[in-house]
C-alpha cells in the first residue's frame, strides 16, 4: 500500500512540474502570446546588472524580483524530484534551465539574452532548494514533505491557471495587452 502511495504522489509532483515547466515557458517565450514593442530584436547582455552601472538606465528591481520568484518552484521540485544530489547538481539544473530560456528567447525573437535574468533565475532555484530543504527538515519525512508540497502546488497550479486564463481573456481589471 506505501509503494503504491509513493507512486501515486510522485505521479502528482511530475504532473504539476510539467504544468509548471509549460506555463514557465508560455509566459517567458510565448509571452501570453502578446506581442512586445522588444520583440523581433536579438540583444545580448553579457555584464551582470548593468543597469545598476548606467546611470541613464532605469533599474526596475520588480523585474529582478520576478524572475528570482518565477524560478523558486523550479527548485522546489527539482528537490522533491532529483533527491540525493550534491547542491552543483542543483546548481547546474538552474542554470542550464535559465540558459534555455534565455537562449531560446534570443533565438525567436522575443527577449534579449540577459545574463543578469541567468544569475536571478538560477537564484531562484536555489531560494526554491532551500525552501524544499526547510520543508523535509520541519516534516522529518521526505513523503510527508512531498505531499504538503504537492497539496500547496495543486492549489497554486489551479490558481495561476485561473489567473492566467482569466488575464488572457481579459476578465481582470488589470490588462495585459
Amino acid at each position: 500500500m506505501n509503494n503504491r502511495k509513493n507512486t501515486i504522489t510522485n505521479n502528482l509532483t511530475t504532473a504539476l512540474s510539467i504544468i509548471y515547466l509549460i506555463a514557465l515557458f508560455w509566459i517567458l517565450l510565448f509571452k501570453l502570446g502578446v506581442r512586445f514593442f522588444y520583440m523581433g530584436n536579438r540583444n545580448v547582455n553579457l555584464i551582470p546588472f548593468s543597469e545598476f552601472f548606467n546611470s541613464k538606465a532605469k533599474i526596475d528591481v520588480s523585474e529582478l524580483i520576478l524572475n528570482i520568484v518565477v524560478f523558486v518552484p523550479l527548485g522546489i521540485y527539482a528537490g522533491v524530484l532529483f533527491k540525493g544530489r550534491t547542491f552543483v547538481k542543483y546548481l547546474f539544473i538552474f542554470f542550464l534551465s535559465s540558459l534555455i530560456v534565455e537562449g531560446l528567447q534570443f533565438i525567436l525573437r522575443v527577449g534579449i539574452f540577459d545574463i543578469t535574468d541567468i544569475i536571478t533565475n538560477t537564484l531562484g532555484g536555489i531560494i526554491g532548494l532551500m525552501i524544499f530543504k526547510a520543508i523535509e527538515k520541519i516534516f522529518n519525512n521526505g513523503v510527508k514533505a512531498q505531499i504538503f508540497i504537492n497539496i500547496i502546488a495543486a492549489i497554486g497550479t489551479v490558481l495561476m491557471i485561473s489567473l492566467l486564463l482569466l488575464l488572457k481573456m481579459n476578465m481582470l481589471l488589470v490588462r495585459y495587452q
